[in-house]
């Protein structure tokens, strides 16, 4: 096991009626900027918990961040953060949400110049964020108990990721129930995007970490056994439950203590939706199968693993072990809904140059747990995907 810091002082709030609770974790005396996106939230019911749970503390509402939310949209924020003299703010939403108010949070206080450059040192210079808490709507990126987000620049095309300790949400409250309304298309994104982040941290190469492995196979077993019942019931809160924590706990930080990360497959995947606004999760659904069967020599510890523990395949040769869990976890995206292909999103073999060109522009030219994923191989893992 590799030496590590583990640190997460995030509060967590779970279980049905836990948005009332809310008032207890916020300053009284709080002048809160409640943020979400495209207005769901006053649909379902969510909007009305929270205002009657904050009482009579000041309220200034900022709407409109988007699924990949935009820096333009963000600088909004932190004006009407400066003109108000906010002092607390509160993420009401998915992972995008909660990611573009740790950046506003961040850039509120920046003191280096052009807030971008948070993004350009991936959060190495933030100093200090004005505190705040988040309210999950939509289980997938796991954002609500880290310190990390990603944020796009329209005006260039960029998408990148930042993380910094004094980005974690001082509370996140967890209700299952929230969930019931999400679209079918966001239920299948948010369990193949918690997958994809829990193999990230665990389809590497061993290092004798079981604790960290039992755990992350646990999570992937529970997705695959879960997901598909979220699909077909949507209102079972046990099923609901379960999905918005392994989710949570896919991405905060527990799995990752004391082993290798990989990460290559979300800096492909972020160039996607950058040049093409194609979901966060489908573009990870494309890239991941791909990138393992390009990089199977060199994770094949861990694949035959992964065929072994997740997907019980025990017989045949290595090779023909590690093409089945190759092929049953992309079965199993396309089972919750997430097509795998870039022709599934109507991309060719002429969209991968500028994908590569994005990739080199932004420094990804050595990416993945062993810095050997070059733009060669990202550009074999993108042919493999057509």
């Amino acid at each position: 096991m590799l030496n590590f810091d583990f640190y997460n002082p995030t509060h967590i709030l779970f279980g049905k009626g836990r948005i009332a609770d809310i008032h207890q974790a916020i300053p009284a005396d709080a002048k809160v900027l409640l943020l979400y996106g495209g207005g769901s939230i006053k649909q379902n019911g969510v909007f009305d918990q929270v205002i009657a749970a904050l009482g009579n503390r000041s309220i200034t509402e900022f709407a409109g961040i988007e699924p990949n939310p935009s820096y333009e949209t963000l600088m909004k924020a932190v004006d009407v953060i400066k003109q108000g003299n906010i002092d607390f703010l509160l993420a009401v939403g998915g992972g995008s949400v909660i990611d573009g108010t740790k950046f506003i949070a961040a850039a509120a206080l920046f003191e280096g110049g052009d807030p971008w450059a948070i993004m350009e040192k991936h959060g190495r210079n933030v100093t200090k964020a004005l505190p705040f808490g988040s309210i999950l709507t939509l289980p997938a990126t796991g954002s609500e108990m880290n310190d990390g987000g990603v944020v796009t620049r329209q005006s260039i095309k960029a998408k990148l990721a930042f993380s910094s300790r004094h980005c974690f949400p001082k509370f996140s409250v967890l209700d299952p129930t929230t969930t019931y309304t999400l679209p079918v298309r966001q239920i299948g994104n948010g369990a193949v995007d918690a997958f994809v982040h829990v193999m990230e941290q665990y389809l590497t190469y061993p290092v004798n970490s079981p604790v960290q492995d039992r755990f992350a196979e646990g999570l992937l077993k529970t997705l695959i056994e879960e997901g598909p019942k979220a699909l077909a019931n949507p209102e079972d809160y046990d099923v609901r439950a379960n999905l918005m924590w392994c989710a949570t706990m896919a991405l905060n930080g527990l799995i990752s203590t004391g082993v290798p990360q990989d990460w290559a497959t979300h800096m492909i995947g972020h160039e996607l939706t950058a040049l093409h606004g194609i979901d966060h999760a489908q573009t990870l659904a494309i890239v991941l199968p791909s990138m393992l069967r390009v990089r199977k020599e060199g994770k094949r510890a861990k694949l035959l693993q992964f065929a072994e523990r997740v997907w019980d395949i025990r017989e045949g040769s290595e090779d023909s072990r590690v093409d089945s869990a190759i092929s049953r976890m992309q079965d199993y995206f396309e089972q919750m809904g997430v097509k795998t292909r870039l022709s599934d999103y109507k991309l060719g073999a002429d969209d991968i140059s500028p994908i590569i060109a994005a990739l080199e522009s932004h420094r990804m030219l050595t990416i993945g747990e062993k810095r050997d994923v070059t733009l060669d191989v990202s550009r074999q893992v993108l042919e493999l995907s057509l």
